[in-house]
């Protein structure tokens, strides 16, 4: 492929991808991340096979700090137990891939791929009930608004 057609598919992915966020649930945003981090996990355990240890590095990090991001988006004071646990797990996830992407350990990176694959499942079979219900935050905007 030409680089001219490359760059033009990684525009085209980049747009579609900022519609896709600009348009999308927070149900959804939370998914995206997720999907995300797969990849990025993914992508490093090709690297690290083919001993591309610096790009296999940025990938790691790079789902370390999506990671973190799905951590951040965590309703603390309204999560209960359910949030404290997924706290525990994001923080476990990231402190596993640092440790593989020291180690070269390729099966640390598949356990983070099993934990956040579970993770999504439980996510992506949500009722759609829950999905659409509006947050306390929303409840209150719209009583501030009225």
């Amino acid at each position: 492929m030409n680089a001219l057609k490359k760059r033009g598919l990684n525009q085209y992915g980049k747009i579609s991808i900022g519609s896709e966020v600009e348009y999308a649930s927070p149900h959804r945003l939370i998914q995206m991340l997720m999907e995300g981090a797969l990849e990025k996990i993914a992508t490093a355990k090709g690297l690290m096979d083919r001993g591309e240890t610096a790009k296999k590095g940025e990938h790691i990090s790079w789902a370390i700090s999506i990671i973190g991001g799905l951590q951040s988006s965590l309703n603390m004071d309204e999560g209960g137990e359910i949030a404290q646990n997924l706290d525990d797990l994001y923080t476990y996830i990231a402190r596993r891939l640092a440790e593989a992407n020291m180690s070269n350990d390729i099966a640390i990176l598949d356990e983070a791929i099993d934990l956040l694959l579970e993770i999504k499942g439980a996510w992506d079979i949500m009722p759609e009930s829950i999905k659409k219900a509006p947050s306390q935050a929303d409840n209150a905007s719209v009583a501030i608004e009225l």
